[in-house]
Formats: C-alpha cells, structure tokens, sequence
C-alpha cells in the first residue's frame, strides 16, 4: 500500500475492524518509511455488475460516482460525509439484491433520491433536477410541490 504521504510501498497494519455497513474492513495503518498514518478500507470483490444508461450504452457500476453526486448535491448543506457515504452504501446493497447483471441508471437514480429525499430536501432537489433533466422553472416548481403534498 503506498503512502499518500510519502508514496513509500509498504505500511503495517495498526488496527482492523469491520466498517459500519459490516461488508468492509476499515484498517489503520503506519508507513514504515516515515510514520505517517492513514486509513484504508478493504471490500470483497463483487461480481461485475453493469448500469445501463438512458441511451442504452453500458459501462460498469461505480459507486464512486453515486458518491461524488450526492457531495454535489449536498454542497453547503448540513449533510455529513459519513451520511452521504451510508446512502451510498445502501443504494449499492439495494442495487446489488436485486441480483441482476444489469441495472438502469433510473432505477439507481431513484434509490438514491429515495435515502436523500428524507435527509435533506434541498440536496434532494439539487439531485433531483440534475436526474430528471428538468427542462424548464414548470418541472421544477412540480417536483417542490409534490414534496409539499407529501409533506416535507
């Protein structure tokens, strides 16, 4: 493992123990070259798993990038990392027990505006109106006031 600091190969393992979602491994680790430590995440390898986009191309699931929309879309508000990351977490065990091959970016997009939509609704929006393209101040105004119908 290199070492964000130094970029020196080899670090030893001062802690191990199961992350929060139970299907990772957090590990606290010291360079040995210059002491600096830093903490890595260990995760089983799943089977690939393909997103299907809105124009049918294919490219393969990335949690990384569910992630960096929810930091977009929670930008200056009161959301914390931990959160964004546990929503991530769970639209990929949802998406995962599914236990298809292939998912539509829609359905992701859904699951994920379904655990942000109650956390924050200014984030959800934010997403929201990038995920549905919304066109025009109409869309908009119709997403805020099904969220007033359903009282957020």
């Amino acid at each position: 493992m290199l070492c964000p600091h130094c970029h020196h190969n080899g670090s030893r393992v001062i802690d191990s123990r199961p992350a929060e979602d139970g299907m990772s491994i957090r590990r606290r680790r010291e360079c040995v070259n210059c002491g600096f430590r830093f903490t890595t995440f260990e995760r089983y390898e799943e089977t690939p798993l393909l997103v299907v986009k809105k124009d049918g191309a294919r490219e393969e699931f990335n949690r990384q990038k569910i992630l960096n929309g929810l930091v977009r879309s929670a930008e200056k508000r009161p959301v914390s990392m931990d959160k964004l990351t546990k929503i991530a977490d769970h639209v990929e065990a949802r998406v995962r027990r599914l236990g298809e091959n292939e998912v539509s970016s829609q359905a992701i997009g859904e699951f994920v505006m379904n655990e942000l939509k109650p956390i924050d609704e200014i984030a959800y929006i934010r997403f929201a109106s990038v995920y549905r393209q919304f066109k025009d101040v109409d869309a908009f105004s119709k997403e805020i006031e099904s969220m007033k119908k359903e009282g957020h």
